[in-house]
């Protein structure tokens, strides 16, 4: 269930992102590797508790250790103000607006998917195209989320089965690196 796209929002953004990394011979494409998935957790990090900003650690688990990645970690109060501030917007509080206001992401995938049109899922591909050339800031900020959707841990929610990982040859994370779990449970 999304946590900050209704279903049509998602629908767009997960076409656009197709768009922008299609599946091609040994990648797979954003919507296999979950990316909006990811772009959702992220513009949605404030509705769960912890938000979805600092994934745990020190291990995943996936070579070892007890898998900690997915217990997200609770950020400071100044963390907390910088990531709001960045997801969510200045929306006129002073504190937000130290340094003026700041339009958040949020808004910018707002306004970016109302310029790529209702129509935008049902177009053939190069009018899909032409309309992400014609919102250029939107198109960088969705292809920058895209791509750490796509490569990114997948406690954060893409890199769906790890298909990022190992279409670009990356072992990901691979701390303890050769202890098996009861090796690592057995260290002092």
């Amino acid at each position: 269930m999304p946590l900050f796209f209704d279903p049509e929002s998602y629908a767009t953004v997960e076409t656009a992102c197709e768009r922008l990394i299609p599946a091609a011979a040994g990648h797979p494409g954003a919507t296999a590797l979950g990316v909006v998935d990811y772009i959702d957790g992220l513009l949605g990090a404030f509705a769960v508790d912890p938000p979805r900003i600092w994934a745990g650690g020190p291990f995943s688990g996936r070579y070892g250790g007890e898998a900690s990645f997915g217990e997200f970690l609770r950020p400071s109060a100044l963390e907390e103000l910088a990531w709001r501030t960045r997801i969510e917007g200045s929306q006129g509080n002073a504190e937000r607006e130290l340094n003026g206001p700041v339009t958040g992401w949020q808004q910018e995938y707002r306004d970016g998917i109302a310029a790529l049109g209702a129509d935008f899922r049902t177009l053939p591909t190069a009018a899909q195209d032409a309309r992400l050339d014609a919102v250029p800031e939107f198109k960088q900020l969705l292809y920058e989320h895209a791509c750490e959707g796509a490569y990114s841990a997948p406690e954060y929610g893409g890199n769906r089965d790890l298909g990022g990982w190992q279409a670009i040859g990356f072992p990901g994370d691979v701390q303890p690196r050769g202890y098996t779990d009861e090796e690592v449970r057995g260290r002092d």
